[in-house]
């Protein structure tokens, strides 16, 4: 779960050295493609919403350049030629960070409505624009008909809370019934919350509230409409880091860790080393002894042949480590795996290069299987045995197409890839839903969450959530939320944006639904997933604390904070900052 880096605002001698890392992006030898051209289309370009007054359109990318952020701008609502007060169209997401080439995204479309409808014909609007400029637009239309005459029209009525916690999810239900009062089977409802920016509502009724204060839960079916006014209470969390310890390391960048904790020998972190600083390039892995002092000691180093060493892992047992290789002087590559039975000083066992030459961004350790991401399309995920460390063999591969394999992540026989543009795909490597093994991976599904990118993931068996990271560095990137209770069909749910930065990596304390996020220059951001998600998390008070350890924010001063990855051991947490090294922090919350 670590970085390509390929994006970030570096020194120009960094963004040389990262340029040729073999992360998925252009060659810097490749001509100038030129400007591209921009072509963004509504499909359908005109839409009825129906009885319920809502549905999803696509809006693809045509052209040959990315583009991003686009803002969805809604237009006024019109019946028969004039504007309908407190009537608005509603589009889910409101804007799409970044749209690539031949990329689609499903926008949702609902009528908000202050009070039930008058009857006639209505027509509304839908831009998209770039850079305050509307370069695509949709056109809606839908109709009200005339009520009932007195005495044989419907009634609905609304059930569920008047009073909800920001960002908690209720649900609301209504009851139909037709004139004689015998209640209307599987009646079509149209939901709307008003104020829009009070919160979401779905169109099963679910619903999350954004800002506290009062809001209107809005029904209407045909000629019946109810509301209920309800009370958004805040969610009211707070919470500080306190800096307790540092590990500085000036000399080179430094990339992911891993921490584990030895019987008898206390804990110990290990972190890589990226690319090239004053002449030194990422060649070594870092031994820390942590004990109980929160004054990390610099133990040993462990020199390889590799300018960036991006990724490290320990095995659950804590026998073996593995290290990634990039940029190797002989052109090789791998991954070497060393012996940890002294944690304090790591002795090398072997290796091993074969079919990993074009170097190794990420890996994950299960059991007797090393999982490798293998740098450049077409290459994606390689398995290796090394249930005899000193001769490892692949045994199976994967790749998705389209894009290159950026991190793998792997829990209860389910591997979780974070494919870039190709999306998050599923595999069962012994989970047993597609009947997959580690010697023969079978894709179980796949998601292509908004704006793509997928740098990374957290799988939550429990909950089910997958948290996924967007590594996006044109426009602030996004943490994308996504449902696989049922893991033949993930949804995305729910999304987390920290504005003017980008996520890196994540670690969940699970028992007390506490996500620790990297956020480079932002630091980190510790964050309340418990319950239900849904919606834009940024809006519901769910950010619990965050913090700047160092002096200041910013990736290109070599003081300043650039968080890479958390991690959670006990009450503190570890991070690894590309600038300054390993930090100890203790939340307090």
């Amino acid at each position: 779960m670590t970085s390509c880096s390929h994006g970030l605002l570096l020194s120009a001698a960094l963004l040389a050295a990262s340029a040729t890392l073999g992360c998925g992006g252009s060659d810097p030898t490749d001509p100038d493609p030129g400007p591209g051209v921009v072509n963004l289309a509504f499909v359908p370009a005109l839409v009825n919403l129906g009885a319920d007054r809502s549905t999803t359109v696509a809006i693809d990318n045509r052209g040959t350049q990315a583009v991003g952020p686009i803002q969805l701008i809604s237009g006024q609502i019109l019946r028969e030629g004039s504007p309908v007060v407190g009537a608005q169209l509603q589009a889910v997401p409101a804007e799409i960070p970044t749209l690539n080439p031949g990329a689609s995204a499903t926008v949702a479309l609902s009528i908000i409505l202050d009070s039930a409808p008058a009857a006639g014909s209505y027509e509304g609007s839908l831009e998209a624009r770039l850079a305050g400029e509307s370069i695509a637009a949709l056109a809606i239309d839908f109709s009200v008909s005339p009520p009932a005459p007195p005495g044989s029209g419907r009634s609905l009525q609304i059930a569920g809370p008047d009073v909800a916690r920001q960002g908690d999810v209720v649900t609301y239900s209504a009851v139909v019934r037709d004139s004689t009062g015998t209640e209307v089977s599987d009646p079509t409802l149209a939901w709307s919350v008003s104020p829009a920016a009070a919160g979401l509502i779905t169109g099963a009724g679910g619903f999350v509230g954004y800002a506290p204060g009062t809001a209107r839960i809005i029904a209407s079916a045909s000629d019946a409409a109810d509301t209920l006014d309800m009370i958004i209470e805040a969610r009211a969390l707070s919470g500080s880091f306190s800096v307790i310890g540092q590990g500085s390391v000036s000399a080179r960048f430094t990339s992911d860790l891993w921490v584990h904790d030895f019987p008898a020998l206390g804990l110990f972190a290990y972190t890589g080393t990226w690319s090239c600083r004053n002449g030194r390039c990422g060649d070594r892995l870092h031994v820390w002894h942590l004990g109980s002092s929160n004054s990390p000691a610099l133990v040993d180093s462990v020199r390889v042949d590799a300018r960036v060493v991006n990724d490290v892992k320990v095995r659950e047992d804590g026998a073996i480590a593995v290290i990634t290789h990039e940029l190797s002087n002989d052109a090789q590559n791998g991954i070497t795996l060393l012996d940890l039975s002294d944690p304090a000083h790591p002795t090398v066992i072997t290796r091993f290069t074969t079919g990993l030459e074009s170097g190794v961004h990420n890996v994950w350790v299960a059991g007797d299987y090393v999982y490798v991401v293998v740098d450049g399309l077409g290459n994606g995920l390689r398995i290796l045995d090394i249930s005899d460390p000193a001769t490892p063999r692949q045994v199976a591969g994967f790749y998705a197409g389209s894009s290159f394999l950026h991190d793998v992540y792997v829990r209860d026989g389910l591997a979780f890839l974070s494919h870039w543009d190709a999306g998050l795909v599923i595999l069962d490597v012994g989970n047993g839903i597609a009947g997959g093994s580690p010697t023969r991976p079978v894709e179980v599904s796949r998601i292509q969450t908004a704006g793509g990118q997928v740098h990374n993931a957290w799988y939550w068996p429990t909950t089910g959530y997958v948290f996924v990271g967007e590594e996006d560095f044109g426009t602030p990137g996004l943490m994308h939320i996504v449902d696989a209770s049922d893991l033949r069909k993930p949804r995305e749910v729910a999304t987390f944006r920290v504005p003017g930065a980008t996520p890196h990596n994540f670690w969940l304390d699970e028992e007390r639904a506490i996500l620790y996020a990297a956020w480079y220059e932002n630091g980190i951001r510790a964050l309340d997933v418990s319950g239900a998600l849904l919606g834009e998390l940024e809006r519901q008070g769910r950010e619990i604390a965050s913090v700047l350890y160092a002096q200041g924010s910013g990736c290109q001063v070599s003081s300043a904070t650039c968080t890479w990855a958390p991690q959670l051991h006990s009450d503190r947490v570890f991070a690894s900052d590309l600038n300054s090294g390993l930090w100890i922090l203790r939340p307090g919350f």
